[in-house]
């Protein structure tokens, strides 16, 4: 029997072949066993790849132990609330808008690709911390090969633009290009209906710097013309510090966390450092990042905030609002 195999497999094929690291390879792996037809004609293919894969991560895992792997340059490890990816050509003022919403220090300079590597710092808003990600430039001759999994995996994509620059749609199109490579759609888009399933639906935004620029907002009513994007957009100055307020809250809204403040039996609650839970989240999910044993024996919990009254008593499975106070009882 024929394999018939789709040009959606033969792409992640062409993307395996291509593959630099061990990352690389193994997502275009994982694709290809999700894109490859389940019959009798696939069986050895099935195979191979499964056994590719396990070649994979057995010399991956090897080369850990014996300290001789190379690590993936684009591998940010995630920290706080959640991770936000800053992507954008060169000089649109990524740097700055990391370096006045967080506590980091890159290096930040008028002349292009002066990041050279990605560059994490905490935002602070409110009582929690969310990351964010400075990358190296983006632009049509050159992006980084790492850049397509760092977006990937990111939790939301902020896509950095200068109003003023004379290229600015050109700039958009290769921001375009890297989420497509991504395979990450736009959540402020609706899906098509043959949309891939490898597609990542995540939240993207542009944000237009250098709002000191313009003062009259000409420039911005032009870029959004010529953008033509039918994404949430923000006006800011990360030199002057327009617009970063908003910025803040909308970046820890998208990720669509809350906050839980425990409370011993007793006790006043800890509003110092919030148990942050994806939306949706229950008391038993609450549990299981307090303790596991404490998840184990849990017989119920005791609900301040979003309860019908202070101190109502819910089962594991009540779901949890943004800054209830929980006390849980096992």
């Amino acid at each position: 029997m024929p394999a018939n195999l789709t040009p959606q497999y033969l792409e992640a094929e062409g993307r395996f072949r291509e593959a630099a690291t061990h990352e690389e390879k193994r997502v275009a792996l994982h694709e290809m066993m999700a894109l490859l037809p389940k019959h009798k004609g696939t069986e050895k293919l099935q195979a191979d790849l499964r056994r590719r894969l396990a070649k994979l991560e057995e010399e991956a895992e090897h080369g850990a132990r014996g300290g001789a792997r190379r690590a993936d340059p684009g591998h940010v490890h995630r920290e706080g609330a959640g991770q936000w990816v800053l992507i954008g050509p060169p000089n649109a003022g990524k740097s700055a808008l990391l370096a006045a919403l967080t506590h980091a220090h890159p290096e930040v300079a008028t002349y292009p690709f002066t990041t050279h590597a990605p560059q994490p710092g905490m935002m602070p808003f409110e009582d929690v911390q969310v990351q964010l990600v400075d990358t190296p430039a983006v632009a049509a001759a050159h992006t980084e090969s790492y850049m397509v999994n760092l977006v990937r995996n990111a939790d939301g994509v902020l896509v950095v633009l200068d109003p003023t620059a004379d290229d600015l749609a050109e700039s958009l199109a290769a921001c375009r290009e890297l989420l497509e490579r991504g395979r990450v759609w736009p959540r402020e888009k609706p899906l098509p209906p043959d949309a891939s399933p490898l597609l990542v639906v995540r939240p993207v935004h542009l944000v237009l710097n250098k709002a000191d620029l313009d003062g009259d907002g000409t420039f911005v009513t032009l870029a959004r013309e010529s953008v033509g994007e039918n994404l949430d957009g923000f006006h800011v100055s990360a030199e002057h510090g327009h617009g970063l307020e908003e910025l803040r809250a909308r970046l820890f809204a998208d990720l669509d966390r809350i906050r839980i403040y425990a409370k011993e039996p007793g006790r006043k609650p800890d509003f110092a450092r919030p148990f942050v839970l994806e939306s949706g989240a229950t008391v038993h999910d609450l549990a299981r990042m307090v303790h596991k044993d404490i998840a184990e024996h849990l017989r119920f919990a005791r609900i301040w905030g979003h309860a019908r009254f202070d101190g109502q008593q819910v089962d594991r499975h009540h779901v949890l609002a943004d800054r209830d106070v929980v006390e849980l009882h096992a």
